[in-house]
């Protein structure tokens, strides 16, 4: 299993520091482009929640990213240093009440480009993971 680590502080142009840690991953570890924007929309996104909703834009404070890669497997770790929140009882973006609403889809978006998503620590960290094929003699399925 390889691992990596990063911690950005709260300022929403670290977005662009993730983005560039997504794209060295991807190099890295030859994820599959099919998965690649899944990715890169899930995990910025709640980097950007983490960011904006956890952490309140506190610059003193971090977020912090871990991406473990197994066989099967990529696991995007977002922690953020904020209260947690009730990841249990969220509005449904899709109702037709919601549907005008600016924000609200980010981890409605999780969970449809993710394999799995799981709220851990009161929701102050969020597991994202996505299962992979490994390539076989060159091709992969």
């Amino acid at each position: 299993m390889n691992q990596v680590k990063i911690q950005i502080p709260s300022l929403i142009e670290n977005i662009r520091v993730i983005e560039s840690f997504i794209d060295n991953s991807k190099d890295e570890f030859e994820f599959e482009d099919d998965i690649y924007g899944n990715i890169m929309v899930a995990v910025t996104e709640s980097v950007n929640n983490a960011i904006r909703h956890g952490n309140k834009f506190d610059k003193d404070k971090n977020v912090y990213l871990t991406l473990q890669v197994e066989k099967n497997q990529l696991s995007f770790e977002i922690e953020d240093e904020g209260p947690g929140f009730d990841y249990e009882n969220l509005p449904d973006p899709t109702a037709p009440e919601n549907l005008e609403n600016p924000g609200g889809r980010g981890i409605f978006l999780m969970r449809n480009l993710c394999d799995e998503v799981n709220f851990l620590n009161e929701g102050k960290r969020v597991q994202l993971i996505f299962n992979i094929i490994p390539s076989q003699n060159g091709t992969s399925n």
